[in-house]
């Protein structure tokens, strides 16, 4: 790892840690927290899954659509390592899902068809108390390398704490209906981007670029923008003018 590149990783974890603000949005940070993991760590994808009042899980955010379709469809089916994750508060990998393909039958041929070869999961979770799950995801068939989940797994025990410390949160209760929100402004969010889409003749991860950079530079809360697209409040042409991306697909900041 050269100088550079732990300086960079150094400021993740600042960046990672700082949430006592007053505009905390767990949406906004957990997609930062998949963006940086694709920056950071030897993955082509990344996504979380968040624990929901009813004892299930969401899908809470992905680094691509191709990631987020895939963590939708894994908790739609009820099969993958991020539920087992959740479910065993522990570390859960394939480093070849041709060969999982009994143990997660429908998620390993969602993940294939959308050119997944390999995955771990790491708990987000602190103590007794684990919030979700993080999914590395490569497109090579020999695993996920040990530095990148070693790191995946640094920074999701950071990102949990941010979560956990926001508000200085100690009542379950209190949590749960928090996490509870941010899957709502989840569920939005999908909508605002369906909304952006059709009217710009886009494909979902670039109305999600342009959604998020109109909300950050004009200083706004995204689930707060997205609410107001959904609700047919917002200036869409104005949304959709920041919809530019670089040649790796991620937004330009």
């Amino acid at each position: 790892m050269n100088h550079r590149h732990e300086q960079r990783l150094a400021r993740v974890f600042v960046e990672l840690a700082d949430t006592l603000i007053d505009e905390f949005d767990i949406i906004e940070f957990l997609n930062m927290l998949v963006e940086r993991c694709v920056e950071l760590l030897d993955v082509a994808a990344a996504g979380v899954v968040l624990s929901d009042q009813q004892g299930g899980l969401r899908m809470a955010a992905a680094s691509s659509e191709r990631a987020r379709l895939v963590e939708l469809f894994a908790v739609q089916a009820d099969d993958g390592p991020c539920l087992d994750c959740v479910r065993t508060g522990l570390p859960v990998s394939s480093a070849n899902l041709a060969d999982d393909g009994d143990r997660w039958p429908r998620f390993v041929l969602a993940a294939r068809e959308a050119g997944f070869s390999a995955t771990h999961a790491v708990p987000m979770r602190l103590r007794q108390t684990v919030i979700g799950a993080l999914n590395l995801l490569d497109t090579e068939s020999n695993g996920v390398d040990e530095i990148s989940v070693n790191l995946g797994q640094a920074l999701a025990d950071v990102a949990t704490i941010g979560v956990l410390q926001h508000r200085a949160i100690d009542d379950n209760a209190i949590l749960t209906r928090q996490l509870q929100t941010a899957l709502n402004s989840r569920i939005v969010i999908e909508q605002a981007k369906g909304v952006l889409s059709a009217h710009a003749d886009v494909d979902m991860q670039t109305a999600f670029v342009a959604l998020r950079g109109y909300s950050r530079s004009n200083n706004l809360r995204l689930s707060d923008v997205a609410r107001m697209v959904a609700e047919g409040e917002a200036d869409i042409d104005a949304i959709v003018a920041h919809k530019q991306v670089s040649p790796h697909g991620q937004a330009l900041h």
